[in-house]
Parts: structure tokens; C-alpha cells; sequence
């Protein structure tokens, strides 16, 4: 069975590194906001081409906190309007609903799945203060056009970059386009650690500030506590694993965009649909960093069912849109077509670095066999 993503075999190249950081940081005696941490703050950010990092404790925490500060700093108020894409995983919105902001829901690009440019302008009101632009399965939303609408609307746009570590366009990384980015570094993230982990990106000094604040108990000072603040850091044992991952990461990317062309070259069904057409494969391969390859197919179920007979693991994401989530109970009458019915098709294929030629064409051999009736 070819293994949708198989973490222990990833880790175990970089095996002797990880262990030599780890003990490093064991022999160090400080585990807590010390020089792994302000190491690796410094090459993340440079990395995204940003002016700061910000380690915290998770992806979601990276939303929360972002939008928390923007409330802190008086940019943002209970009740404002939030726009994100209706298909998202629900971390983006527990973000928006934990700070008391109104999420509304887009319907997304029905070609890249990201968010629409005109849907989005359609859906901005009075009441719009901020946009979350999410980089859904690795690819960048379109931040040109979005951040052309902020600035006509003097909105906020943060990023949920928790999939696209490196992707980019025109020159500026996943990290840098919006006014802020939050990063997950879970473990099956593209650039992923050995537990929870994420991060915030900024060129604002004022809001970096604030964020490194809240995230530890609210101070900026030891003993002084600016704000009613949580406890989220990234540990320094953390920091060391993604210190050694960072330097993989454009190696390990671009073997997945490799897979991709492949995938897009050489599946051929028609009850296949595909994130990235012969034609765009060029133009897509440049932008996109396929923290998953997902395709769509009216016969979900039946198609897992056939490549896990043919030997390939597949995994949904994600089954069940957020506003149909019981958590959002309220949500539930909303109608969004396009989204429900993505979430009814999608099937994520493995794309992992580490496939071999063979297993590559056992997954595309697998998908052009499959028949329906």
C-alpha cells in the first residue's frame, strides 16, 4: 500500500540532524523562548521575505492571536465583518468566531478552490473590516486582486498560509503579501514539526509587538502583563526540528511539484477532475507548493474504494463544510452549492516527497482504471 504520508520515513532522513539539535537543545538548559526560537524566528522570516516571526504554539493560535491584536490595537471591533472562503478548514473561522467577529462566508474560485476576487467584492459591506485569505492545499489565493480590494476598502488581510510554506507569486512568498500570515508547522504540513508548532509573519512592528505580548500571558516584560493575554509559544525543542526542516523544505517542494506534473500529465480519466490542466501545468507548477494534489469526482466513495484496492491511500479533506459543522448549528440552513458539493468530490491523493517513480505511476494507473457502473 503506497501510504498517503508517511512522517516517520520523511523524519528519518534528517535523522541525525534532528537528533543533534535535540540534544543540543537538551544540553542548552533553556527550553522556553531562548536562542532556537529567536534562531529560527529570524530564518522563517527571512525565508518569507517578511520583517518579522512570531512563534506560537499552533497554527489556530496564529489566526486568533492576529486577529486578537488587530482588536487590542483598535483596528478591529466585536461584531465586524470578516470575509473568508465558505470551504475552508474551520481553524480559519474558530479564529474570527473566538474573537467575537462575524465571519461571512464566500463561496470559492471553482478552478483554484481559493477565494474570488469578484465574490469577495460582492460580499464587502460597511461592516467589512478585515478579509482571511486562505492559501488552500498550497497554492496562493489571488493577493493581488485581494489586496487591491483592501486597499480600496482600507480593510486588514491576513493570510492563512497553514498549507503554503514557500509557495509564491511574482517574486513575494505565502507570508508576505497580506498584513499579516499565520503558519501551522504540524507535523503533516509541508514544513512540519515534531508536534504542534506555528507562527505569524508581519513587516508591522507595532502588531509583532503586540502578538509576542498576548501570546505569553499578556507581557511584554517579565511580571508585567499588558493584556489578559493566553499562553502560546513555540518551545525551543520545536524550533530546533524546524530550524533543520527549513533547510529541506525547497528540496522536499519541489519533488512534490515533480509529482504533480507527473499526476497532471499523465492522468487521463474524464470522471477525474484535476486542480491544474496540461495547459496551466507550468504557470501552476511555479506557484503552487501541492501540500495536497486534490481531485473531484461525483463518485467519491467509489473511487477511494477502487485506489485503495489498487494499493493508494487517499485521505478527504475535508468531508463535512463549516457551516454544516454542528459547532455551527446556527449556519446550517445556509446554502453554499459550490462548497457543499466540493466537499461532497474532493479526494486528496499522496503527493509525498519521498514516492518513487513506480509508485507515482501505480497512483496514475490506478485513477485511469477507475470506471463507474
Amino acid at each position: 500500500m503506497i501510504p498517503f504520508l508517511d512522517l516517520k520515513s520523511i523524519n528519518a532522513q534528517y535523522r541525525e540532524e534532528l537528533i543533534s539539535a535535540a540534544a543540543r537543545v537538551i544540553d542548552s538548559g533553556w527550553y522556553i523562548q531562548g536562542q532556537e526560537l529567536k534562531a529560527f524566528e529570524q530564518e522563517f522570516a527571512d525565508y518569507c521575505g517578511a520583517k518579522h516571526c512570531i512563534g506560537v504554539a499552533n497554527g489556530l493560535d496564529a489566526l486568533t492571536l492576529t486577529l486578537r491584536a488587530w482588536k487590542e490595537l483598535g483596528k478591529l471591533h466585536e461584531g465586524d465583518e470578516v470575509i473568508v472562503p465558505a470551504n475552508t478548514y474551520i481553524a480559519s473561522i474558530l479564529a474570527i468566531t473566538e474573537n467575537r467577529f462575524k465571519p461571512v462566508l464566500v463561496e470559492p474560485d471553482s478552478a483554484t478552490y481559493n477565494l474570488c476576487p469578484v465574490k469577495t467584492a460582492a460580499a464587502i459591506t460597511s461592516k467589512t473590516k478585515a478579509i482571511v485569505a486562505v492559501h488552500l492545499y498550497g497554492q496562493l489565493a489571488p493577493m493581488d486582486e485581494i489586496m487591491a480590494l483592501a486597499d480600496q476598502h482600507q480593510l486588514l488581510v491576513l493570510e492563512d498560509s497553514a498549507q503554503a510554506h514557500g509557495a509564491e507569486s511574482n517574486g513575494k512568498k505565502a507570508g508576505n503579501w497580506g498584513h499579516a500570515s499565520g503558519f501551522s508547522f504540524y507535523p503533516g504540513k509541508n514544513l512540519g514539526a515534531l508536534g504542534d508548532a506555528g507562527a505569524v509573519t508581519t513587516n508591522d512592528d507595532e502588531l509583532a509587538q503586540t502578538i509576542r505580548a498576548l501570546g505569553n500571558y499578556g507581557s511584554h516584560k517579565k511580571y508585567e502583563n499588558l493584556y489578559q493575554g493566553v499562553n502560546s509559544r513555540l518551545d525551543e525543542m520545536q524550533a530546533a526540528m524546524l530550524r533543520i526542516k527549513l533547510k529541506h523544505l525547497d528540496s522536499e517542494t519541489q519533488r512534490r511539484r515533480e509529482i504533480a506534473k507527473a499526476y497532471a500529465q499523465g492522468i487521463s480519466n474524464p470522471k477525474l477532475m484535476q486542480p491544474i490542466s496540461f495547459n496551466s501545468v507550468s504557470q501552476s507548477l511555479s506557484q503552487h507548493v501541492f501540500h495536497l494534489y486534490v481531485v473531484r469526482s461525483t463518485a467519491r466513495a467509489a473511487l477511494q474504494a477502487h485506489l485503495t484496492a489498487a494499493g493508494v491511500q487517499t485521505l478527504i479533506h475535508y468531508p463535512i463544510p463549516p457551516h454544516l459543522q454542528q459547532a455551527y448549528a446556527s449556519w446550517n440552513p445556509h446554502v453554499l452549492p459550490l462548497t457543499e458539493s466540493m466537499h461532497q468530490e474532493v479526494l486528496s491523493l499522496p503527493i509525498s516527497p519521498l514516492m518513487s517513480r513506480d509508485d507515482v505511476q501505480q497512483v496514475i494507473a490506478g485513477c485511469n482504471s477507475f470506471q463507474v457502473g
